[in-house]
């Protein structure tokens, strides 16, 4: 598993302002969490998701990829990190 943390630089109260995301060996997210500005969190995996959150059924992109696009910067987290904020949830 990797995971990887994605800011989204938007300003929009309806939009997660922090993307959290568990990949897989196939880039297949199998974990995520959203973060909004207004403080609340939403999270999924491929038993439940909550109202505007849920797993992708295309392969997550790569760091770099996402990094070219300028409204967001994304970077490598830890499996610690993640769970920390999983339990959160």
């Amino acid at each position: 598993m990797r995971y990887v943390r994605v800011i989204w630089k938007i300003n929009k109260p309806e939009h997660p302002f922090e993307i959290l995301t568990e990949i897989d060996e196939l880039d297949m997210e199998t974990r995520k969490v959203h973060l909004y500005p207004d403080g609340h969190r939403e999270r999924a995996d491929a038993n439940n998701h909550d109202v505007d959150t849920e797993l992708s059924y295309e392969p997550f992109p790569s760091i770099d990829e996402i990094n070219q696009d300028p409204q967001f910067v994304a970077s490598a987290m830890s499996q610690d990190d993640f769970e920390r904020e999983w339990a959160k949830t």
